[in-house]
């Protein structure tokens, strides 16, 4: 029998905590200590995804945690992922391919089946690493959800692992989150934890140790650590995310249209490293109208043809037009793209039971949804400028995932880039002031972010200002993180916890 990685998991109180920092965190610290780290999560429910090299689908949150353990992204980290697309109903990806859609209740049936995906998963992973840092999801005192679990105390019992629970102080309570989550739970699961964590403090930490000195006796578990609230450009996990109302005012500002069913709104991450532009999202038609943005950006979306529906029936659909024709330039990304075109055509019902439904209009193409979905990285060309922007042989590198092809109408709609595969994507509009394209983290190309800012600038008249590197960013980010985690946490526990010497 080959290696055991040694494995070490982090379950919250509930959503948005901050398990998947905290996991990222201990990534980094353990790479920095010359450990070969995995990521793993069982289970994630999310509609940011991120294409591997291989073409296969996984959650960004994983995605980031690899990067912080400095190896490539790998779909055995996230096994299950589950892309809602409807209120009640998921696209089911199993090992980074889709495979069908279900409700909630059908889901919870099937998840028992699941067991073999997910152990296969981690056990490939684990014989290939000194430590696996494993995150639940959501809480596991959702006791009415115990029967089948796979990503919280059922896997811990499945692959014998101690468990650390995060409780979110920002949010007030904590201390009885904390304590009603552990305590909801049996015996036998009870002594899996190995201590737990409070996150996003602020303030003096001194006013915290009579509540945690009170828990002791109680609760018999040790808190490993305080962690500081810390602002970190990070990429969210999924819509449960503070970016929706988070605003700073800039001199440049760019502005998403919040989606009913959003996804990869990620690809607007990268804009957050310059303290001159500031992000707004926008919810409501009133949203629209009364602000000012300098780029108006259409994101991904998990269902198209409702998003277009609701545009519409919201207003927004008017609105975005009306700032286009006032001179905001439009950028429209994979579901963007699809939504701010002329059709989008539904033959085979993938979205829905409408068989086509006009658009938005502000590109001249039609497009027509299939049943295959195309998960790819690419890299590739530009071919035309959006706005004043030369080609100039600018280098573009994204990933796609979308379940159908937009075609031109007319020779006056050029493709936006060549791909390296020969493939023709996106397009721009006659006069350029609207560019669709199907790469997500098209942003994060630095020459044609820096170029498309500065023709910004030179619009408001603002100095065009240094070349940011994006990926050396982010990179300082991921050490700020660890930086903070590392300082807060009781790291000598942490490492008893792995080591299985602990003593409580």
């Amino acid at each position: 029998m080959g290696k055991q990685a040694k494995k070490i998991m982090f379950q919250g109180t509930g959503s948005s905590v901050g398990k998947s920092l905290i996991c990222a965190a201990m990534c980094r610290i353990l790479s920095d200590m010359g450990m070969t780290v995995r990521p793993f999560k069982a289970q994630n429910m999310a509609l940011n995804s991120f294409i591997t090299k291989d073409g296969k689908e996984m959650g960004r949150a994983q995605v980031t945690q690899a990067e912080c353990a400095r190896v490539e992204p790998d779909v055995r980290m996230n096994p299950v992922l589950l892309k809602p697309n409807s209120d009640v109903g998921s696209q089911v990806i199993l090992n980074g391919v889709a495979e069908f859609n279900m409700d909630a209740a059908e889901y919870h049936r099937y998840k028992s089946q699941l067991t073999d995906v997910v152990m296969d998963a981690y056990n490939t992973l684990a014989a290939e690493a000194d430590v696996v840092v494993i995150e639940g999801a959501g809480s596991p005192a959702e006791i009415n959800l115990r029967d089948n679990d796979i990503v919280n105390m059922g896997l811990a019992e499945m692959i014998d692992a101690p468990v650390v629970l995060i409780g979110d102080i920002d949010r007030g309570g904590v201390f009885a989150s904390i304590y009603g989550t552990i305590k909801l739970l049996p015996p036998d699961e009870q002594a899996r934890f190995a201590g737990y964590l409070i996150n996003k403090f602020r303030g003096d930490v001194e006013l915290l140790k009579p509540g945690i000195e009170m828990m002791d006796p109680m609760l018999h578990v040790p808190c490993l650590g305080v962690v500081p609230y810390t602002r970190v450009v990070i990429d969210d996990e999924d819509s449960v995310t503070d970016r929706w109302y988070g605003k700073h005012e800039g001199q440049i500002k760019i502005g998403i249209v919040r989606l009913r069913h959003v996804s990869n709104f990620t690809d607007a991450t990268v804009f957050d490293m310059y303290p001159e532009v500031s992000v707004e999202y926008y919810k409501n038609e009133r949203e629209i109208e009364r602000s000012e943005p300098d780029l108006l950006v259409i994101p991904g979306s998990k269902n198209t043809i409702d998003d277009v529906k609701h545009l519409k029936m919201s207003k927004m659909a008017d609105a975005i037009i009306k700032k286009h024709e006032e001179g905001v330039p439009v950028v429209g990304i994979c579901g963007g793209y699809q939504i701010i075109g002329k059709t989008i055509s539904d033959p085979h019902h993938v979205e829905s039971q409408a068989d086509i439904i006009e658009g938005l209009g502000l590109l001249d193409i039609d497009t027509e949804l299939e049943e295959t979905k195309t998960t790819t990285q690419e890299t590739g060309t530009m071919l035309n400028g959006f706005l004043d922007i030369d080609p100039d042989d600018k280098k573009v590198r994204g990933y796609e995932i979308h379940m159908g092809q937009s075609r031109p109408r007319t020779a006056e709609t050029k493709p936006f880039a060549k791909l390296a595969d020969g493939r023709y994507d996106g397009a721009v509009s006659p006069d350029k002031t609207v560019v669709g394209t199907y790469l997500h983290g098209i942003f994060d190309n630095d020459e044609l972010r820096e170029s498309l800012l500065n023709q910004i600038k030179a619009k408001k008249h603002i100095a065009a200002g240094a070349v940011h590197d994006y990926q050396a960013f982010k990179e300082s980010q991921y050490d700020l993180l660890a930086k903070t985690v590392k300082e807060a946490v009781d790291m000598d526990q942490i490492m008893a916890i792995l080591d299985g010497s602990q003593q409580h």
